[in-house]
């Protein structure tokens, strides 16, 4: 296991010890990582996950920790927060995004460089890794229609760059899900448009998301995947389960797709409902849902 005078001598690197992750997740639950380390640089992740492998030490890697729920036991070993890098260039008509930047920011720089094919992503709360690592998507756009290429690092700290081909997209999901791998940063390519008509349009879809969302609650985004030829917020509304509530945690009464942190919630009332919602669906549709919320840690 690593130990803190291994990790003093990392240069760019800010660390604590057992801290609570319902600090930092969206759906403010979760318990404490042995070690939260937030690299400031990409040469202090590398080395960061160099030593972590010569310690044996497991490494689980968070973006923003926004479709995402960690269970109330916490993450053993190193847990990796890439926030700190954060980092966006432009050149001509190509965005180059580090992972921890946040997809709101990346898509107002793009608006204010007057490129288009970025919008669909201006509501959504995760940051560039997270979105690169799942395929994220809204409103008819995803992260494979845009990417060029991915800078990534591998278990052992090598670093190199993935195409667009390369990174086997597929509905929320690509290789660096298969692969374990890390997103370090990612290019984009888009098309040259007009500010304003950019900035509407990212109005727009705000607009579609704030009055159909409930983003006044903390929430772990869209719970489960779209089932082919259904809604998954549909099935469950159909279920008769929105305002279904265990513990703290309720099926959102604004959108069925939606669990919601109403009352001090814990990862455990929110996995509890999500069975529950799965075998009430399955009984009243005759259909299968599968979570699309990454679910880790000890219970």
């Amino acid at each position: 296991m690593l130990k803190q005078n291994e990790l003093e001598k990392i240069s760019h690197l800010i660390v604590k010890y057992n801290e609570p992750l319902s600090h930092y997740t969206y759906t403010k639950v979760g318990g404490p990582a042995d070690i939260l380390a937030f690299p400031e640089t990409t040469e202090a992740l590398t080395e960061l996950s160099v030593l972590a492998q010569a310690t044996n030490t497991p490494v689980t890697v968070l973006g923003n920790a926004s479709n995402l729920i960690v269970r109330d036991g916490g993450i053993r070993g190193l847990v990796i927060l890439l926030e700190k890098l954060d980092q966006v260039n432009v050149a001509g008509y190509t965005i180059e995004a580090q992972a921890g930047a946040k997809l709101k920011a990346v898509t107002q720089i793009a608006q204010e460089h007057a490129l288009t094919g970025f919008e669909f992503a201006c509501g959504i709360p995760g940051s560039i890794g997270g979105a690169v690592f799942m395929n994220a998507g809204a409103y008819g756009g995803e992260i494979s229609q845009v990417l060029v290429s991915c800078k990534v690092m591998n278990e052992s700290g090598e670093l190199f760059v993935l195409t667009a081909d390369e990174m086997r997209f597929g509905y929320r999901h690509s290789v660096i899900r298969d692969e374990n791998l890390v997103v370090i940063s990612a290019k984009f390519e888009l098309t040259p448009g007009d500010p304003e008509q950019i900035q509407n349009e990212m109005n727009r879809l705000n607009f579609l998301r704030e009055s159909k969302q409930p983003l006044e609650y903390p929430s772990c985004g869209s719970v489960f995947k779209r089932p082919e030829g259904h809604f998954a917020g549909q099935l469950i509304q159909e279920a008769q389960l929105q305002g279904t509530r265990i513990g703290g945690v309720e099926v959102s009464k604004k959108h069925a797709g939606f669990m919601v942190n109403v009352d001090h919630g814990t990862a455990t009332d929110y996995e509890a409902l999500i069975a529950h919602v799965i075998q009430r669906v399955e009984e009243n549709a005759g259909l299968t849902l599968e979570p699309e919320v990454r679910i880790i840690g000890e219970k």
